[in-house]
């Protein structure tokens, strides 16, 4: 199987925001994925935004020195405790904000951007959230595995999202493998947190910010994680493409340009709320 290589940009916000950031030039590339930040934050560094058409995700890493506050214009409002899992679907549109708990303490996290299936572009906005004593572990020799989305050798996490996708937060000691199975149709691509790790044998890291990426396959293929000297954090991506057009200005982004013309009319006039 062919491996496509990423690459992360830099993208950092004056000191208090420093990021890796994963945009695919082809809105296919990542499909059913659209982006991830892998960032750390200290302050609040986004003002109250919209999204509309896809669903922004937060996923906050154990060693975040404090939590995300995060909250929107639908009255919700969630303290995301490291460890965690905050998804807004946006549909037809919510104004969104996240700082975190406690200024000045960093919080090490992902914003991952997920896309909708096109009939529930236009649905009601809602939230879902997930503690961090609920996410599901599983324990390898010098191998630990969190399952905040979808499933992992027969454990699921309790999270029913609107897009079916998998996130594996995976950490290896120096020296230790992991088989991974990807299931027929699915989409995989592997981001390093920390260390350099190799995937059946090509290494990636975040001395080189490569990223490999999985094309979809017929049926299921098992491929070999491994750690290098010190070990390394993977996070592991996984989702069926929806292979639908994609039409984004930004904070939206819907499967035709009349729905994005529509909810940008919307959000002008104030229709998505406000923080």
């Amino acid at each position: 199987m062919s491996t496509v290589t990423a690459r992360m940009q830099r993208a950092n916000r004056g000191s208090h925001f420093c990021a890796y950031s994963l945009h695919g030039s082809d809105p296919s590339q990542l499909d059913p994925f659209m982006g991830v930040d892998h960032a750390w934050m200290s302050a609040p560094t986004f003002l109250p935004h919209p999204h509309a058409g896809f669903s922004a995700v937060t996923y906050l890493f154990l060693d975040s020195e404090t939590g995300i506050a995060n909250r929107d214009s639908q009255g919700n409002s969630t303290l995301i405790e490291p460890g965690g899992l905050h998804w807004t679907a946006g549909g037809r549109g919510v104004v969104h904000e996240e700082n975190p708990a406690v200024m000045g303490s960093t919080t090490h996290l992902l914003q991952i951007f997920i896309n909708l299936p096109r009939e529930r572009q236009n649905a009601a906005p809602f939230a879902l959230s997930l503690a961090p004593q609920d996410v599901p572990v599983v324990q390898r020799p010098g191998v630990r595995v969190r399952v905040p989305l979808g499933s992992f050798d027969g454990v699921r996490s309790p999270l029913m999202p609107p897009t079916e996708v998998t996130l594996l937060d995976i950490t290896l000691e120096e020296g230790a493998e992991l088989l991974l199975s990807v299931a027929a149709g699915k989409r995989a691509f592997f981001m390093p947190i920390f260390g350099s790790a190799e995937l059946d044998g090509e290494s990636f890291g975040l001395d080189d910010l490569r990223v490999p990426i999985l094309p979809t396959a017929t049926e299921a293929v098992m491929h070999k994680l491994a750690a290098k000297a010190g070990g390394a954090k993977v996070a592991v991506f996984i989702g069926e493409p929806l292979r639908q057009p994609v039409f984004s200005n930004g904070p939206m982004a819907f499967a035709s340009q009349e729905s994005l013309i529509a909810a940008t009319a919307a959000y002008q006039r104030g229709e998505m709320g406000s923080l």
